[in-house]
């Protein structure tokens, strides 16, 4: 099961005097993992590295250094860490000793593994959405089970009869879970899924 950051992390080190900064987050999309990119890198250094990886989508960049020494070495080490929907950035402020095409790969790499190393987990959770309307008597009672119920509330739109909730639950347990909210109203909440996709 691949795992995601449940926030952001950083690293520094200094390798022969170049100075290496390493910044990780968890992203859902190319456009949040390109946000956070553009977030962290710095315009003073010239070398900003980075990769990303969703899925099966993913890209990296090596900012000016030698082809294939920065950008690939970070994207391997977040697959090789069984990361998934992960950004990283690396920056370089070069100190005047130059590297070597192996000892960039191992200064790029090497950093962005420690970074990633030190970041706190969570397993990715595959999700479902399931909609239902909860009327406002049985309100206090499904909004105080939903979380042990595994789900999280993506909207609460309320009416003139109670609420209309889309929430996200773990595949495994949607039954369960649409079982659960019927028997908890008597048969008042009828709950469906709208949609079978990856949150």
């Amino acid at each position: 099961m691949a795992e995601t950051l449940t926030g952001t992390a950083l690293f520094e080190k200094e390798i022969k005097k170049s100075r290496f900064i390493a910044q990780a987050a968890p992203v859902g999309t190319e456009e949040e993992a390109l946000a956070f990119i553009r977030e962290v890198s710095d315009s003073e250094a010239r070398h900003n590295c980075w990769a990303w990886k969703i899925g099966a989508q993913y890209r990296s960049y090596d900012a000016d250094e030698p082809g294939g020494t920065a950008g690939r070495p970070i994207l391997q080490v977040i697959e090789a860490q069984g990361l998934d929907r992960v950004a990283v950035v690396v920056t370089r402020w070069f100190g005047g000793i130059k590297l070597g095409a192996g000892g960039l790969v191992r200064a790029y790499g090497g950093t962005a593994a420690e970074c990633l190393r030190l970041a706190a987990r969570e397993e990715i959770v595959e999700r479902t959405r399931i909609s239902f309307h909860c009327p406002f008597s049985d309100l206090a009672l499904v909004g105080a089970r939903l979380p042990s119920l595994g789900a999280l509330v993506e909207s609460e739109t309320f009416d003139a009869e109670g609420a209309a909730y889309v929430v996200a639950v773990p595949c495994d347990v949607v039954p369960e879970v649409l079982v659960r909210l019927a028997d908890l109203t008597s048969g008042r909440i009828a709950g469906r899924v709208v949609e079978e996709a990856e949150l």
